[in-house]
């Protein structure tokens, strides 16, 4: 046998050797143990989780039916389904990769983690309204409608993260948005983009815009990765810019909003707080 014959036969036995005691890990934990996990860990972040169902999936994943994670407020995200597979190939030549599929109503998450670059991640998102999300309900008070689109990918994880995200809104219509107490316009809003790019170990917004009818809405900002999801801290700025026949339509929001004004027809309003508990 040849050294580099060798070193292959040594390669497979550890790679079978980890396969089996990861088999063997998920055979012999019950279901319900492994639900408990999550949900501790879930519980450690100050959230909650429930599921319908619960357990693993063969060969080496987990699958959920009905689940949802909230925090003292109520729910936050619901998902119809959702499945955690560890990828057997990769591992033969030294790569953890695991992929996520879940479901939201209508809507296809997908997303892949590899362990290769620094550790490495894409996300897509298809078809998923708004309205299934009860998050903005939860956090900002808010009705929000609309088909979104998400595609993105970002690379080295583990040290300084660089890639985006690009999202894409159809037929967006959002209701009684608050942040903190204070109100914003309702409106509707036909074109709906944004990026998401990462870099020096932040997120920044670019090209963040909402154009309605009488109104546009920008926002820009950056926040921190790294920190929890519901503890980013936001650096964030929302420019408002109606036309007079919107803010005739609303005056009362507008009014409220009055210190906000820097120029005729544009209100800059900073948002601080965190993802979780945003606030003026």
């Amino acid at each position: 046998m040849s050294r580099l014959q060798e070193k292959f036969a040594v390669a497979a036995a550890v790679v079978s050797a980890l396969l089996m005691l990861i088999f063997l890990t998920l055979v012999f934990i019950p279901d319900r143990e492994l639900q408990g996990v999550v949900s501790r860990i879930l519980e450690k972040k100050g959230y909650t989780f429930s599921a319908g169902e619960f357990g693993k999936s063969f060969p080496l994943g987990i699958a959920a039916k009905k689940i949802e994670v909230g925090d003292d407020r109520g729910p936050i995200l619901k998902a119809d389904d959702l499945y955690i597979r560890l990828r057997i190939l990769p591992l033969f030549i030294g790569q953890i990769r695991i992929a996520l599929d879940a479901r939201i109503g209508s809507g296809e998450i997908n997303g892949e983690y590899a362990s290769t670059g620094g550790g490495s991640a894409d996300l897509k998102i298809k078809r998923l309204q708004l309205e299934e999300v009860p998050f903005f309900k939860t956090v900002a008070g808010a009705a929000v409608k609309g088909d979104l689109t998400v595609g993105g990918n970002i690379k080295n994880l583990k040290k300084n993260a660089q890639g985006e995200i690009k999202l894409a809104v159809r037929g967006a219509d959002m209701q009684g948005v608050k942040i903190g107490e204070m109100p914003l316009p309702d409106a509707a809003y036909h074109t709906v983009q944004g990026m998401l790019k990462f870099g020096s170990g932040k997120a920044a917004l670019e090209s963040f815009t909402l154009q309605g009818d009488g109104l546009f809405v920008r926002l820009k900002g950056d926040l921190p990765v790294g920190a929890a999801p519901a503890a980013t801290p936001l650096n964030l700025t929302l420019e408002l810019m109606p036309k007079p026949e919107f803010m005739e339509k609303q005056k009362f929001v507008f009014l409220l909003l009055i210190k906000y004004l820097t120029s005729p027809g544009s209100y800059q309003i900073p948002i601080r707080g965190t993802l979780a508990r945003p606030s003026i």
